[in-house]
């Protein structure tokens, strides 16, 4: 069996449940295996929190850090990092959603690894908004409010996304992208066309299309 189906059941159940009320009983059941052997393939229940959240932080810096290598210029990039992020969630709702409110439930250590990975995927935002500032393009009260705006709205297209929806993703990373022109009052609110959206990768963990 493949770590993967392993981490995708366990990701439907801590979605649903959380992970404080998932039993590994309940996994293993999810999976057709008994605990000791699900024990085998994943460590226990925390090592395989850990797994998942690790993955999808990777995922998203690695993502991030390549639509960036695409352009130098901080509005450009802005839209690249806005139009990732939310097709990011949108395209693993499960997955994000237990990434970022399951790691409480960790220990300090691995809690305090989890979180070096999210912020370095949050400095990727707060320097090519510290760019576009220090060039005079960006204009905000607080940088760093914005950009927990902008992230925070992200994220959350992972709870009411739809593929079936009125707006294709495209639509909503377009739509995204305008709303955080605005915040930083930049004139040209479209400053990508369809074609140059990023997709977004299926990551492992993800289990079937969110219903």
């Amino acid at each position: 069996m493949e770590l993967g189906t392993v981490q995708q059941a366990a990701v439907s159940c801590f979605a649903q449940r959380g992970f404080a009320a998932t039993g590994i009983r309940e996994l293993g059941s999810a999976v057709g295996l008994n605990s000791a052997t699900l024990y085998h393939y994943v460590g226990g229940k925390e090592e395989l929190l850990v797994g998942i959240i690790k993955n999808c932080l990777n995922s998203m810096i690695d993502g991030a850090r390549q639509v960036l290598a695409t352009s130098n210029d901080p509005t450009t990039q802005l839209a690249l990092l806005v139009a990732f992020h939310v097709g990011f969630t949108a395209t693993n709702p499960k997955t994000s959603r237990v990434a970022e409110h399951e790691m409480r439930a960790l220990t300090a250590e691995n809690a305090a690894q989890m979180q070096g990975l999210r912020d370095e995927y949050e400095q990727l935002f707060a320097q090519v908004l510290q760019a576009g500032a220090t060039q005079g393009v960006f204009s905000t009260v607080d940088l760093g409010i914005t950009r927990l705006a902008m992230m925070e709205m992200g994220t959350g297209a992972s709870h009411w996304y739809r593929r079936d929806g009125r707006l294709s993703l495209p639509q909503v990373q377009l739509n995204f992208i305008a709303l955080a022109m605005r915040m930083l009052a930049v004139s040209n609110e479209a400053p990508l066309a369809d074609k140059d959206l990023p997709t977004p990768p299926i990551i492992a963990s993800e289990p079937e299309v969110k219903d």
